[in-house]
């Protein structure tokens, strides 16, 4: 780059700073936007069942009844509520007072012990099938540690076909919060990214001061670069405090470097400014930039990166989709950094496509680009 480039290009990162420092929307976009969606949708969003209201229907009370009842009753994922019969939980249910019913016979104390036989009968809300699930699990987990802690209590050898020996790795809090926080970061940086660069073009046609650029000397490639340089520090500014909110608000641990992070964060935000610089090519109207810019980048991150939804346990044609998704690597790329660590076959795969998007994004927006009115 010869020094009359230099002097175009730093003219022109000159002129968008300027334009930025004037109209603070821009600064409120990148700085207050992550901070408000990150409070909503992190203690918003939550996948834990905690606190679970569930109805107890004991026949026969004893201390064997007691002791399973306590049980419940000390665990944080429920909230034992007692029924004289099954009938007035069942009403309970119906009015979904409760998510669940265990029921102990009366002969519960009698069949306890008994090979082959299931003393309790459990009833649950299968309207959220992955809630019913997981509240599921958390019953058995409950029952199989009371019975073992009842067996052993009584002098009773209980045999069991396989003795499990569970370790959670990477999460072993099983807090949903983890894995959900590095998810939003990346669907929230895909808007505010977009949502940055969409209306700097258009703004320039709305205003009419495209015309005043295409007489000047400056090059489409030095018009590119000098209009997504400012963003793309509004933008890392933005990720930074994005970081630090999930490190120190929600307390979400950092296991990789923090330069490794920083390395992916920046492919990422080009992706981002790319797409919203495209946008606003095409669209030369900020209106229209900025509703399709919300429509392109936040529902499709929203729901096919997999931040919520497994895309594995998608449909096939929807798995393909997801690979134009942009949000998709960087999430693989913040849930591995955060609670795994450097791992670099995912970490280098996922940056190789973000590099190849935003090529085809940057080099797309500067083909679209013209200095002339009737293009």
């Amino acid at each position: 780059m010869n020094k009359a480039a230099r002097m175009r290009l730093r003219g022109m990162i000159r002129k968008e700073s300027w334009q930025i420092l004037r109209d603070p929307s821009s600064i409120a976009i990148a700085f207050v936007m992550p901070v408000v969606l990150l409070l909503l949708f992190g203690y918003g969003v939550s996948l834990d069942a905690r606190s679970v209201p569930l109805a107890m229907v004991v026949e026969q009370p004893d201390a064997s009844t007691a002791s399973l009842v306590a049980a419940f009753g000390h665990s944080e994922y429920f909230e034992p509520m007692m029924f004289n019969n099954v009938q007035q939980a069942q009403r309970a249910f119906d009015e979904r007072i409760v998510r669940g019913i265990v029921w102990l016979r009366a002969n519960f104390s009698e069949r306890l012990l008994a090979k082959g036989d299931a003393p309790i009968g459990v009833i649950i809300d299968g309207v959220d099938a992955n809630q019913a699930r997981i509240t599921e699990g958390y019953i058995q987990g409950v029952w199989q540690a009371w019975l073992f802690s009842y067996t052993r209590e009584k002098g009773v050898e209980m045999t069991m076909p396989v003795t499990l020996e569970p370790r959670i790795w990477f999460n072993a809090a099983v807090r949903s919060r983890n894995f959900l926080v590095p998810g939003l970061i990346a669907v929230i940086m895909t808007l505010i990214g977009a949502m940055l660069t969409s209306m700097v073009v258009a703004r320039e046609w709305e205003r009419g001061t495209m015309e005043a650029l295409m007489v000047t000397p400056i090059r489409l490639g030095e018009l590119v670069v000098g209009k997504l340089v400012p963003y793309f520090v509004l933008g890392m500014g933005g990720m930074l405090v994005s970081v630090a909110m999930a490190l120190w608000q929600f307390d979400v641990p950092l296991r990789g470097s923090f330069w490794a992070l920083a390395v992916s964060s920046a492919l990422f935000m080009l992706v981002a400014l790319g797409l919203g610089l495209l946008i606003s090519v095409v669209a030369k109207n900020q209106f229209v930039a900025g509703q399709i810019s919300m429509i392109a980048t936040f529902l499709p991150a929203f729901l096919l990166s997999g931040f919520i939804f497994q895309i594995s346990s998608m449909p096939e044609v929807v798995q393909i989709i997801t690979h134009i998704v942009p949000a998709r690597y960087f999430v693989a790329i913040l849930q591995t950094v955060f609670l795994a660590g450097d791992i670099w076959p995912i970490i280098l795969s996922n940056c190789v496509a973000l590099i190849v998007m935003a090529l085809i994004f940057l080099g797309i927006a500067r083909r679209k680009m013209h200095k002339r009115l009737d293009a």
